[in-house]
């Protein structure tokens, strides 16, 4: 998902309590699809509970957002409001490509291969409206404050870290850059070792930090170039051009200028280039939210996710335990702050 232009940025290294006393606003949709990928059992089942309705998320937003809280960390979760409709075509791709590797999961479990049953079945994960809801509502009874957007998360999420009301996005795409965020950090809720696709890899994942200003004056461009070459490579809202990367297309906006002259040299076109661009540039974003982290509501945690969703209950006791601690010396810190 996104624009592949990842080798252009300026990334630094670091460890979750270096980011300790920030606020980060989650891009949520991208974060429910890591829990819903990664948290699976060895051949691909997502985490169920009695009545075969998905927790993999709940599993995910509980225990690893309690460790983001303990490292200092204020979490928000930004949810995507409408997509416009130039990315339908996006949508519609990817809606057949996890039911693609839905029968693929299928056929591959029946046939007991393990290791393509675990790849097929993380590429079918989906979000859907009850996933929102549960998820919503967990966050809820956390005391961890949801922000909805008008259309997209990380277009919201990047106008909330320009305002100060956020010292971070968090967020495995790009595309946050092009929306104008000024500091980006990935790999936040994935921390530790993953296996690489498709090899008996693991390797160590820490989280990134981007900086926009940083990596726009490394490669002597400005904002609206670094959306020009994310067009010239692909995005949600375009395919791209034909055999250019990113290098590539660094090179030709920089011998350019723009987008525009580049495609006017290679005689090629992208259907509604300036609502695409504008989007990128001037996103739809609302003022029309509240941050504020209350103390958890541990017999609504249990309910929802003991009595509800079949979870251990010890297990969730720990958890608790930890957000609740986590929760009174955030509550200090913030006192602090405002």
């Amino acid at each position: 998902m996104g624009t592949d232009i990842g080798d252009l940025l300026e990334k630094r290294t670091v460890e979750l309590p270096d980011l300790s006393r920030r606020v980060v606003a989650i891009d949520a949709f991208n974060t429910l699809y890591q829990f819903l990928s990664i948290i699976r059992q060895r051949d691909g089942t997502p985490l169920k509970d009695s009545q075969g309705r998905t927790t993999s998320h709940l599993s995910g937003i509980l225990y690893r957002l309690t460790t983001l809280c303990e490292m200092g960390i204020k979490p928000i979760l930004v949810f995507d409001g409408k997509p416009p409709h130039f990315k339908s075509a996006t949508i519609k791709k990817r809606t057949g490509i996890r039911e693609a590797a839905s029968v693929r999961w299928a056929d591959a479990k029946e046939k007991g291969l393990a290791e393509e049953a675990y790849k097929y079945a993380q590429a079918s994960s989906k979000v859907d409206q009850t996933i929102i809801d549960d998820s919503m509502q967990l966050l809820e009874y956390m005391g961890i404050p949801c922000v909805q957007a008008l259309s997209e998360g990380e277009a919201q999420a990047a106008y909330m870290v320009q305002q100060g009301d956020a010292d971070y996005i968090g967020s495995q795409d790009y595309d946050s850059l092009l929306f104008g965020a000024p500091h980006v950090v990935r790999n936040l809720t994935i921390t530790g070792k993953r296996k690489l696709p498709g090899k008996n890899i693991y390797v160590d994942v820490s989280p990134e930090l981007i900086d926009l200003d940083n990596t726009l004056t490394k490669l002597g461009i400005d904002r609206s170039q670094l959306v020009d070459i994310a067009m010239c490579v692909g995005t949600d809202y375009n395919p791209g051009l034909e055999n250019i990367g990113p290098k590539k297309a660094l090179k030709l906006i920089r011998e350019h200028g723009n987008i525009e002259a580049v495609l006017n040299t290679l005689g090629q076109t992208i259907e509604d280039l300036d609502a695409k661009k504008d989007f990128f540039l001037h996103p739809p974003v609302t003022d029309d939210y509240e941050l504020k982290w209350k103390k958890p509501d541990s017999e609504a945690i249990f309910n929802f996710l003991c009595d509800e969703h079949d979870f251990s209950r010890a297990r969730v006791a720990k958890a608790v335990e930890r957000l609740e601690a986590s929760a009174d010396t955030g509550q200090k810190t913030l006192d602090q702050w405002f």
